[in-house]
């Protein structure tokens, strides 16, 4: 049984919730350029590290490159990100867990828009960004989770 192409109608949507609930997981696909795919993986090796893959894999299917606002696409359970959303692999990967989540709230009926969601999704960022912190190995990447929690502390992240 295949995903949905799109996720238009009442049906998709259903269709969409029944597969994730018997364990699918999306084969996850990059589109774009070669500088935009390795920085990608990069993220996507972060998002393995601190035990979220699996949870991005379940919601997200495709990280688009485009020349635009980086964004999530709930009908096609993608990200369209530009090239400076994923020039930090840290920051990235915080931002590809927080749609992967706004994605988990679309397909669940949730409100994933407005005021109080957006602090939702702020918050499941910062638990990543915690996460990887404790769990990363690698100094750099501990020293850039807590340079940008730093900076959500302070109230200079507010996306």
């Amino acid at each position: 049984m295949d995903f949905p192409k799109r996720i238009y109608t009442e049906e998709e949507l259903n269709r969409a919730r029944e597969l994730i609930e018997k364990g699918y997981r999306h084969s996850l696909t990059i589109e774009g350029s070669v500088a935009f795919s390795q920085k990608v993986k990069g993220a996507f090796e972060l998002v393995k590290t601190a035990g979220y893959y699996d949870f991005f894999r379940t919601y997200i299917g495709t990280v688009k490159e485009i020349d635009g606002l980086t964004q999530l696409r709930q009908s096609e359970a993608a990200i369209w990100a530009n090239r400076y959303a994923v020039a930090n692999p840290v920051d990235a990967a915080s931002l590809f867990v927080q749609k992967a989540n706004q994605m988990k709230e679309y397909l669940e009926g949730q409100l994933y828009y407005g005021g109080a969601a957006e602090r939702r999704f702020d918050e499941k960022r910062i638990e990543f960004l915690k996460v990887l912190e404790d769990k990363s190995d690698d100094e750099h990447v501990r020293e850039e989770c807590e340079r940008i929690l730093k900076l959500w502390r302070e109230g200079y992240l507010v996306y």
